[in-house]
């Protein structure tokens, strides 16, 4: 069926139609789309635009196609071209004349504007259950980890100690962010285009701020040509995700990092990893490489929309249909990336002891060596040069600062004494940052608690 037939003389090529269908992917938003229509109905019977015996009819009609979609009784057919058509049509097959009102007043571009943005609200109502889901999995673990030590890097240097708490916490800061993107995303995008008509409204009397109501909006659109032609909310929402997408790849490098023979700062659980088909020997984490790997197909969705959108004039045209396909794939590469790295880092155990004398063999304590001496009167210039000289000796000698003896201390300079062991132990390298912000105990039981009461919220 073609909501579009009775200027034409001749039937659509084949090869047409293959190119421009739509409903091998629309599909996907079937349940948005029934959605709309009921509320569209509902408005025109209020509106005295069609009779209530016809809006009953209409809707006990798209509730039944709902119903034999979602149980495998109806299937998409390839005769139809999208979504709405194959509603529509089979609307009409099931009750009769009523069913070809149910388009009255309103535009296939203002109902493919609507089922897009029903179906990404939706979406970043999912979206925000699995990152919630993450960060309450951070959560467990920095709770249990306030005294995991181990070092802090720069430059993939190791630098100064902190503790895992510390560290999941600075993933907890990412991913939270993310949730206030997706968040003002969807206050932003949350405005109903239906009635907008194909660019330019309707003569009907529609009640546009009922329909939004009805569907959750916040109100109407305000401009009906940028109602049918407007696709920021896609590409902020592809630029939201592709942020997601890269804090995953982030942590999912250091996994992979950690994971190595070379740190081994966590054990992998087995239903995470794969083996190899030739070194019996390894334990590879495909799930971390996976998400790290499809991070650049998110990225892609992303340049392909603006690619998309930066030359259409107003209002709408059909290049806008490749919006859905990269829209549709990059939600689904996100979703399922989010869900398995939480149930990758869930299942996942820390080697603590191996985390802690990785800090100390590091020299992540010289900063607090020399913090030591100039609380001793010794210019920070001279202390750095002194420490400097320090870590040369334990270089050569393969050992850490911690395990130097008294003697070798006072070699390099006389006003080391015995409370250095105590000045530069882990322990005290940590604890004594009390900052908020740091990875001082005192100072992340405050962040901690700050994280419990965001996600109450």
């Amino acid at each position: 069926m073609k909501l579009w037939g009775g200027r034409f003389t001749k039937e659509e090529n084949q090869l047409v139609h293959n190119f421009n269908e739509s409903l091998s992917f629309d599909r996907k938003f079937y349940r948005q789309d029934i959605t709309g229509s009921i509320a569209h109905v509902t408005m025109l019977a209020k509106q005295g635009i069609v009779s209530e015996e016809d809006k009953r009819a209409i809707i006990e009609g798209l509730e039944g196609i709902l119903a034999d979609i979602e149980d495998g009784k109806l299937e998409f057919t390839k005769e139809h071209e999208d979504i709405h058509s194959f509603v529509e049509a089979n609307l009409i097959q099931r009750i009769g004349e009523a069913g070809k009102r149910l388009h009255t007043g309103r535009s296939r571009n203002d109902q493919v504007a609507l089922d897009m943005k029903l179906y990404c609200r939706d979406e970043i109502d999912e979206l925000d259950v699995l990152l919630k889901g993450l960060l309450e999995e951070l959560l467990g673990i920095m709770e249990k980890n306030l005294d995991t030590y181990m070092p802090g890097f720069t430059h993939l240097q190791k630098a100064q100690p902190v503790t895992l708490a510390h560290h999941m916490g600075a993933y907890f800061e990412m991913f939270s962010r993310d949730r206030g993107r997706l968040s003002d995303i969807r206050r932003r995008m949350n405005t109903c285009p239906l009635g907008s008509g194909a660019l330019a409204g309707t003569t009907y009397p529609l009640d546009r701020e009922y329909t939004a109501s009805l569907l959750g909006f916040d109100g109407p659109t305000l401009n009906s040509m940028d109602s049918v032609s407007d696709r920021d909310y896609v590409i902020e929402l592809l630029s939201a995700l592709s942020t997601i997408a890269m804090h995953l790849s982030r942590f999912s490098e250091e996994i992979i990092i950690w994971n190595s023979n070379e740190y081994r700062f966590v054990e992998l659980d087995d239903a995470y990893s794969t083996g190899s088909s030739i070194m019996p020997q390894k334990k590879n984490p495909d799930i971390a490489e996976l998400v790290r790997g499809k991070t650049g197909r998110v990225y892609g969705a992303l340049m392909s929309i603006l690619t998309v959108m930066k030359g259409i004039p107003l209002a709408y045209d059909k290049d806008m249909q490749e919006d859905k396909e990269l829209t549709f794939d990059a939600i689904d590469t996100v979703k399922g990336s989010l869900a398995l790295f939480t149930g990758m880092l869930s299942t996942m155990s820390f080697q603590k002891d191996v985390m802690e004398a990785s800090a100390k063999n590091g020299f992540t304590n010289a900063t607090d060596a020399a913090d030591y001496l100039v609380g001793r009167g010794v210019p920070f210039r001279d202390a750095h040069g002194i420490v400097g000289q320090l870590v040369l000796f334990c270089i050569e000698k393969g050992i850490a600062l911690d395990d130097m003896s008294m003697e070798e201390f006072k070699a390099i300079s006389p006003v080391f004494e015995p409370d250095i062991y105590e000045a530069i132990s882990m322990k005290t390298c940590v604890e004594k940052r009390i900052t908020i912000g740091a990875p001082g105990q005192e100072a992340m039981k405050k962040v901690i608690a700050i994280y419990k009461e965001q996600l109450k919220a």
